[in-house]
C-alpha cells in the first residue's frame, strides 16, 4: 500500500474539518470535549493551520483514499527556548489502522522537518502510547526521551 502525506491547501479546510469530527468523537473517550449547538464537536485552531506559517495541515492518503490527517506545529521548547515540531494531532480512520499506515505516515512527518520533535500522549489514551513508543523506538533505533508529567512527551531527534 502506497502511504503519502500531502499538504492540505484551504479548498480541503472542510475535508479537515470532517476528518476532525471523526478524531475528536474518537478521542472524546479519552479526554471528554464539549459539542456546540448542532453537536458538532469545536477544535478552535483549524483556522490558524492556513494563517500561521509555523502550522502545517497534513492529510494523509493510501492509494487515491483519504486515510487521515495531521496537524504540526513549529515552535520553541519552552524549557530550552530551542525549535521543536509538535505533532499536535494525528489520525488514522478505524478502516485503515493496524496496517502500518499510521507509522509510515509518522515516518514520512518526521523526515520532512529535521530536527527536535515532540510527541504528546494522553495516560488515558491507552493505545496511543504503545503504538507511538514502538514508531518513536524504531525511527530513532531507541534514542528518545520519555518525559511523564501530566501527559507523556516523547523527544527525539
Amino acid at each position: 500500500m502506497k502511504v503519502s502525506v500531502r499538504a492540505a491547501n484551504i479548498d480541503e479546510k472542510d475535508t479537515l474539518d470532517n476528518l476532525l469530527q471523526l478524531y475528536l468523537h474518537d478521542f472524546s473517550e479519552f479526554a471528554p470535549d464539549e459539542t456546540d449547538s448542532q453537536g458538532r464537536f469545536t477544535y478552535p485552531y483549524l483556522d490558524h493551520y492556513w494563517r500561521d506559517p509555523q502550522r502545517f495541515p497534513f492529510i494523509i492518503d493510501v492509494e487515491s483514499n483519504i486515510a487521515g490527517f495531521a496537524l504540526v506545529r513549529c515552535e520553541n521548547d519552552p524549557t530550552s527556548g530551542e525549535p521543536v515540531t509538535n505533532l499536535s494531532e494525528f489520525f488514522i480512520l478505524r478502516v485503515f489502522r493496524n496496517q502500518g499506515i499510521g507509522n509510515k505516515a509518522a515516518v514520512k512527518l518526521w523526515d520532512s522537518f529535521p530536527g527536535k520533535w515532540q510527541v504528546n500522549v494522553l495516560y488515558t489514551n491507552k493505545l496511543a502510547y504503545p503504538f507511538w513508543k514502538h514508531a518513536i523506538s524504531r525511527y530513532t533505533n531507541n534514542s528518545f526521551e520519555e518525559i511523564n508529567e501530566d501527559k507523556i512527551t516523547f523527544l527525539f531527534g
